[in-house]
């Protein structure tokens, strides 16, 4: 059993802890509510452009003169997936989910004969695929605070992407992310980025009836200067849906931490009350007998 002193010296230490992931929680909680406004600012014009890309896409036929980040390759041997993840821990599963989700999409695509590269952005994505997919990592980022990140930052990423692929590194990237819903539900997404994904659409863009409409330039030259960007606004999006994500996973995280503290402390303190009564009761007990000896 353990002793008085090593049980008030426990206690202390996990209330010590207590506060600590309690003022962590607060930290977070702070840092949602930014992180959120700008995830939900950001969303329409992602979907927007992601919408008029493919509404663009749709109305063009492919040739050998069109943007490569529309036709293609080719083939689809060789994926690419690029895993954004943050280089910072104690935010629970998000890490852990976004990592999963791209290894399960890694093992479909090996069992398939296909050749997988690994581009990380964030470093604890890296360090879980790093333990199974080492031979496979291409490049890895180490961002900083997501909360920080600027489109500036996700134009670098998206332009080193675009230079691989044009010099024939890979066939498809497919980005891996966390799409915020909640502060308890964050979910992790798939979305491919290169080439730009064609779905069979019907109607225009905003999903109404089409529209005969003309385009100067012509559909092809709007895409070669849209698409580049297509890839960065996609990237951006996915950082500041990793950032709300991030802060709510980390302050649902020291939330359950706090609590577990609590119901340690409670434990341990019904256990030092019980070590110390039965401490005092067997003095008691030594004090009677050595009376009724005398």
């Amino acid at each position: 059993m353990a002793s008085l002193k090593a049980l008030k010296i426990r206690i202390g230490s996990v209330k010590s802890t207590q506060k600590i992931t309690k003022a962590m929680k607060m930290v977070a909680a702070a840092k949602l509510r930014r992180a959120q406004e700008a995830a939900e600012a950001g969303r329409p014009y992602a979907q927007r452009l992601e919408a008029v890309v493919a509404s663009l896409a749709s109305k063009v036929t492919v040739s050998e003169s069109s943007p490569k980040l529309l036709a293609g390759t080719g083939k689809d041997q060789v994926h690419l997936l690029v895993v954004a993840t943050s280089d910072k821990g104690l935010a629970g599963a998000f890490n852990t989910n976004i990592a999963r989700l791209a290894r399960r999409h890694a093992q479909e695509l090996l069992a398939q004969g296909k050749t997988v590269k690994i581009y990380t952005i964030g470093r604890k994505g890296r360090n879980v695929l790093n333990r199974q997919f080492r031979e496979l990592l291409v490049h890895g980022i180490e961002p900083g605070d997501l909360g920080k990140l600027t489109f500036l930052d996700a134009r670098g990423y998206a332009d080193d992407l675009i230079a691989r692929y044009n010099a024939g590194e890979f066939d498809i990237a497919t980005l891996f992310y966390s799409n915020f819903k909640s502060v308890l539900t964050q979910e992790p997404t798939a979305q491919q980025i290169i080439p730009v994904a064609i779905p069979a659409v019907e109607g225009t863009i905003a999903g109404g009836a089409d529209a005969a409409v003309e385009y100067e330039p012509d559909e092809e030259g709007i895409l070669a200067n849209l698409l580049p960007t297509n890839v960065a606004i996609q990237l951006y999006r996915a950082m500041r849906e990793n950032a709300a994500s991030e802060q709510g996973s980390k302050m649902t995280a020291m939330d359950n931490a706090t609590r577990n503290a609590g119901d340690l402390i409670n434990k341990l303190t019904i256990q030092y009350n019980r070590t110390r009564q039965a401490a005092i009761t067997t003095e008691l007990v030594e004090i009677i007998s050595g009376a009724e000896a005398l």
